[in-house]
């Protein structure tokens, strides 16, 4: 007991001697909300479209003559160079045509010097009144009937030569050998598909140009010879693959069709991306990213808007220093952290930015302890 009475009279005095030397107690003190002045400035939107890619020149690779497929010289995914052998089919039958074909000229190269012969020496006589007429012109057209069939043995000939290069199938464009879908041994012929060569070195992506962003691409009166020079100004492009990987080259406008389609209201627009690597392959997917910029337009960061069901708020500050909601239409500015405002505010509005979520409508958000170091 008499110590439980000890507890009690030291911090009686405790108490007493704070008291008594009048320390003030911490009071609670208001902190002011953040808050910003509304002004007008430029913005770059990084705009995103889906886009495939493609080869600048996708070569569908079939054979010109029929025959037994001898040889395959490739295998797929492999790069190869403009003029690389390719496939070879089995050449003998196109030999022995061609073969037949110089002989058939031989033989008609022969005809035409009897002929010519005969011409001359009709010719010679008629001159000197031993042979009529009619011999002469006779053996002239004989000369002349001789020289055709030798055209004729010459275009046989070229043609022999041309069926027998066709039995060898080169690359027409430099580039990457896609599906190899026959075997060595195959009977093959100018139906069959031998494989897709996709001209890589340079890709292209094509996109839909939505209304929204129509006139950022094409300005409204802007005559056709026009847009070629404007496209060519257009920032250049990015590419995201669809693991997130940023292709480190960047792309161009290439072309931009001239006519909206009826049911999407939205222009294909064509972006060239060098491919010096290899790195691209047609038909690989991702997304296309354009920068455009927007010009003297209302931008808030994202945190001070408040979302309200459908309603997109933010809280304006009065005079008086309390806060007033105002509905606002906002744009999305694909950076993750700003908005577009179209409509709601002002230049010159001062609205809350952090903490805009615990605001409510007619609370002081500043206080003039704070104010004072405002500037």
């Amino acid at each position: 007991m008499k110590q439980n009475r000890m507890k009690w009279v030291c911090t009686l005095c405790v108490v007493a001697g704070l008291t008594s030397c009048e320390i003030d107690v911490p009071k609670e003190v208001q902190s002011s909300f953040d808050t910003m002045i509304v002004k007008k400035s430029d913005i770059e939107l990084p705009y995103k479209f889906s886009a495939r890619m493609k080869g600048q020149n996708d070569v569908t690779v079939t054979p010109q003559v029929s025959g037994q497929l001898m040889r395959i010289c490739v295998t797929e995914g492999q790069q190869v160079r403009r003029g690389q052998t390719l496939f070879v089919i089995d050449s003998r039958n196109a030999q022995l045509e061609l073969e037949a074909a110089q002989a058939n000229l031989q033989a008609a190269l022969a005809q035409e010097n009897s002929a010519k012969l005969e011409y001359e020496s009709n010719k010679n006589l008629y001159e000197k009144k031993i042979v009529s007429s009619y011999m002469m012109n006779n053996s002239e057209n004989s000369y002349k009937q001789a020289q055709a069939t030798v055209a004729q043995a010459r275009a046989s000939v070229n043609r022999a030569k041309v069926n027998l290069g066709f039995c060898t199938i080169t690359a027409t464009v430099p580039g990457v050998i896609g599906e190899i879908p026959v075997r060595v041994g195959d009977q093959v012929s100018p139906m069959t598909q031998l494989t897709m060569l996709s001209g890589n070195t340079t890709m292209y992506a094509e996109i839909s140009i939505t209304e929204a962003v129509v006139e950022n691409v094409v300005k409204e009166g802007m005559k056709a010879a026009d847009i070629e020079k404007h496209i060519s100004q257009i920032p250049p492009a990015t590419f995201v693959m669809k693991n997130g990987t940023e292709y480190p080259h960047k792309g161009r406008f290439a072309s931009l069709t001239g006519v909206v389609n009826a049911s999407t209201g939205s222009l294909t627009a064509k972006l060239s991306f060098p491919n010096p690597d290899g790195h691209l392959y047609s038909g690989i997917q991702g997304t296309i990213v354009i920068p455009f910029s927007e010009k003297d337009v209302i931008v808030i960061p994202q945190k001070a808007v408040v979302r309200l069901q459908d309603k997109s708020l933010v809280y304006k500050v009065k005079a008086d220093s309390t806060a007033t909601a105002a509905d606002v239409t906002i744009e999305d500015t694909g950076n993750g952290k700003d908005f577009i405002v179209t409509s709601g505010l002002n230049p010159g509005d001062k609205i809350v930015t952090i903490g805009a979520n615990n605001v409510q409508e007619g609370q002081k958000v500043l206080f003039p302890q704070t104010e004072k170091g405002k500037k």
